[in-house]
């Protein structure tokens, strides 16, 4: 059933069928509400008719492009599963996904096509193969699927119309990916939802938002929060792919007023010449919102005083299971601090499980009434549910005396050097602020008589020189002796995806 004034494209077209939904920053092509109704509808029908059925999964891989969103509302408005695949993966990665995931239909690009033809046997389940755009051996092109779709008011009406949901996947970055699977709510199509009522209520978004992704749409937060600003009727305005100075001119050129980053973004945005950072308009931003990767302390305090009190951060993980949130007159009395729990209440636990006081550094558990487990992984499922109905999501830090929540770190990237704990982001954020470097990781690789060694592998700035000793002494200079790095590795980049996330797994290969 779905609601007239609800959340949703069907109702966006009906009220305003000419505002614009989604817009390419690169490319321009864009869709307005009423034709993101009629395409989606069509692929709706389309695949009603190849059988699929309310529960079924569906995998995406597509890059950053106008056709994912007929794609997403054709999904959510036939109660599917959808499952984004990252595009950066090879074949055997992102096969694994396809098949891991139960998809019957997989959506894809010809740009891919390398890929999805090295899948061999992790497509034999998928029966609904669809290419959006050129060809693709063994996949039905998109027009031709829509085509016997009649358009317009002739339209027939979507057998049992409700709403699906996502089934995103861990990044991978410690270990194989994990499939989270959520219960699909029971709701009518269009009802209200806990990422509408965030994106209304706490951070402002209306019929009037121009938001602005920069991300890659594999990701939960952009696919999300894009799909969300659609289901409150405003703007998306999606990057195909993130530079800092086409960021600066997208904001200025669609009069963007909200948009999201993770801080490597900011930090590349921080790095342009004070002249770059001034030649576009940015008159227009009410709300940066950033999230995804712990955001060391002076990038925030200089993003701050480039953009004035409107820098915002969130932190929670695409299980749901917790939400903090702090704003920037919050951050600026206690800086490094991800926020207060909107949610459910924090329990800082110890490794035996029992509640540690304010101030005490320990596993970040969640209170909350949201549920998902691990896909075919009931162990790994378990491991994150406290009897007590606490959920975690694999961070470590601790809570002030005011409730205020600080991460330390990703409990596995811990690195137990001499019997003694050393997380690395403190490292990182330190080093990440030398002029000459671009990027770090820092990580524990083995040692024969430490167990682990602290090591940086460093990616320095295009023209940037400078030796081991010199970022030894750097660190040196700010953290005690014992947390500095034994061993510095250059490195042309680190293989780190455009979210920001980190694959650590894949530095000591």
């Amino acid at each position: 059933m779905i609601d007239p004034a609800g959340e949703h494209v069907v109702a966006h077209a009906v009220i305003d069928p000419d505002r614009v939904a989604v817009v390419m920053a690169g490319s321009g092509e864009s869709r307005t509400y009423g034709e993101l109704d009629v395409a989606s509808k069509r692929l709706a029908l389309a695949l009603r008719e190849r059988g699929m059925q309310t529960g079924d999964h569906l995998a995406v891989l597509l890059e950053n492009q106008i056709e994912f969103y007929d794609v997403i509302w054709a999904a959510m408005r036939t109660g599917l599963y959808v499952t984004p695949i990252n595009w950066h993966l090879v074949a055997a990665e992102a096969g694994y996904i396809v098949r891991d995931c139960d998809a019957t239909a997989l959506v894809a690009t010809s740009r891919l096509a390398d890929v999805v033809q090295a899948m061999g046997d992790d497509l034999s389940a998928v029966t609904t193969r669809i290419c959006v755009d050129g060809d693709l051996p063994g996949f039905d092109r998109y027009a031709d699927v829509v085509a016997d779709m009649v358009g317009g008011v002739e339209l027939a009406p979507v057998p049992d119309e409700r709403e699906g949901g996502w089934m995103f996947y861990s990044s991978g970055t410690t270990g194989q990916p994990k499939g989270i699977l959520p219960p699909l709510a029971e709701v009518d199509l269009g009802a209200v939802s806990f990422l509408t009522r965030l994106l209304g209520g706490l951070f402002g978004f209306t019929r009037d938002t121009v938001y602005l992704s920069p991300a890659p749409l594999y990701h939960a937060a952009p696919a999300g929060w894009t799909i969300g600003t659609q289901r409150l009727g405003g703007t998306a305005v999606v990057m195909e792919h993130f530079d800092p100075l086409e960021f600066l001119a997208a904001v200025e050129r669609h009069r963007v007023t909200h948009t999201q980053l993770v801080p490597t973004h900011m930090i590349r945005l921080l790095k342009l010449t004070e002249d770059e950072r001034s030649r576009h308009d940015l008159s227009s931003l009410q709300m940066v919102v950033h999230a995804a990767a712990p955001c060391p302390v002076e990038v925030k305090q200089a993003f701050l005083k480039w953009l004035g009190p409107i820098v915002h951060e969130f932190y929670s993980g695409s299980e749901g299971a917790g939400f903090c949130y702090i704003g920037p007159e919050d951050w600026l009395a206690h800086p490094g601090s991800v926020g207060k729990s909107m949610t459910g209440a924090i329990h800082v636990l110890d490794d035996d499980g029992n509640e540690l006081a304010p101030g005490e550094e320990g596993e970040v558990w969640f209170d909350t009434n949201r549920t998902f487990e691990y896909h075919r992984d009931p162990e790994k499922t378990k491991s994150v549910w406290d009897p007590r109905g606490w959920s975690w999501l694999g961070d470590v830090g601790h809570v002030d005396k005011d409730g205020y929540l600080y991460l330390t770190d990703r409990a596995s990237n811990m690195i137990i050097s001499g019997g003694v704990n050393i997380y690395p982001r403190e490292i990182e954020d330190v080093l990440v602020m030398h002029p000459v470097v671009d990027d770090v990781a820092v990580i524990g690789a083995p040692d024969p008589d430490m167990g682990e060694r602290v090591t940086a592998f460093v990616q320095l700035s295009p023209d940037g020189s400078v030796t081991e000793d010199d970022l030894i002494a750097y660190c040196r200079e700010r953290l005690s002796h014992f947390k500095c790095p034994r061993e510095v590795r250059f490195v042309d980049a680190l293989p780190r995806l455009p979210t920001g996330k980190l694959l650590k797994r894949l530095l000591l290969r």
